[in-house]
């Protein structure tokens, strides 16, 4: 599903250049769970927003099944990121006025699927996570922490994308919540969906079955969970 091949990606302030991707390169297979580990200032984040068609690489190339990611237009970019990749973000990012249906729905009105079509397959997304039907027509600001990231999982599963991006899906969630979450997506990978979860905690990448370590912008190690 994605093959990253000699990814570097440098930023120019007046006349410094900055690197901060040297030449990164794995491979991660449909259906697999990967967290992206890395401190601070590793390039962790640089490296999401290139998976996450967010930006392009400075030079090296990135295939999202089978298509060259790095070579794309802005334009391109953004059919990429409607059509493959769901996105979970630490700040939730729902419509805070607007009911957790329509706030799941969304990415399908932008796809002009047919109103009817979209709130079936905005309830089938919320089932999957687990989320209690009696809270579909509440508005999203009246849920808990926990239960407005299951939405903000159940929008990124509602187009059915080749890959779900979670970057510091826990990170505004206390432990107890955030171990929900996690469970989660543990669930949703048991059912082919491939997760790519980006953190700087070690606890939280242990919920994934393969680890990759970054650091001062390159791979560090790579190791896959052993089989208890």
């Amino acid at each position: 599903m994605i093959v990253l091949d000699k990814i570097t990606k440098t930023y120019f302030n007046a006349d410094e250049e900055v690197p901060v991707l040297k030449g990164i390169s794995f491979t991660i297979n449909d259906g697999e769970y990967v967290a992206i580990m890395g401190p601070s200032g590793s390039g962790k984040s640089t490296l999401m927003h290139i998976l996450g068609a967010l930006d392009t690489p400075t030079n090296g190339s990135y295939l999202l099944d089978n298509q060259d990611v790095s070579k794309l237009s802005e334009k391109e970019l953004a059919h990429i990121r409607k059509d493959k990749i769901g996105f979970v973000f630490q700040s939730f990012n729902l419509l805070p006025r607007s009911t957790v249906i329509r706030n799941v729905a969304l990415p399908l009105i932008y796809s002009r699927v047919a109103k009817e079509e979209r709130t079936e397959r905005a309830r089938q997304a919320l089932f999957s996570t687990g989320l209690s039907e009696d809270r579909f027509s509440h508005l999203s600001n009246q849920l808990s922490g926990g239960q407005m990231q299951r939405v903000a999982i159940a929008r990124a599963l509602v187009t059915n994308p080749s890959l779900i991006l979670a970057d510091e899906p826990t990170g505004n969630l206390d432990t107890a919540t955030g171990e929900l979450v996690l469970d989660t997506f543990k669930q949703l990978n048991d059912k082919g969906h491939t997760i790519v979860l980006i953190t700087h905690e070690r606890d939280v990448a242990e919920h994934a079955n393969r680890i990759i370590y970054i650091k001062d912008g390159s791979v560090l190690r790579d190791e896959a969970k052993k089989s208890s």
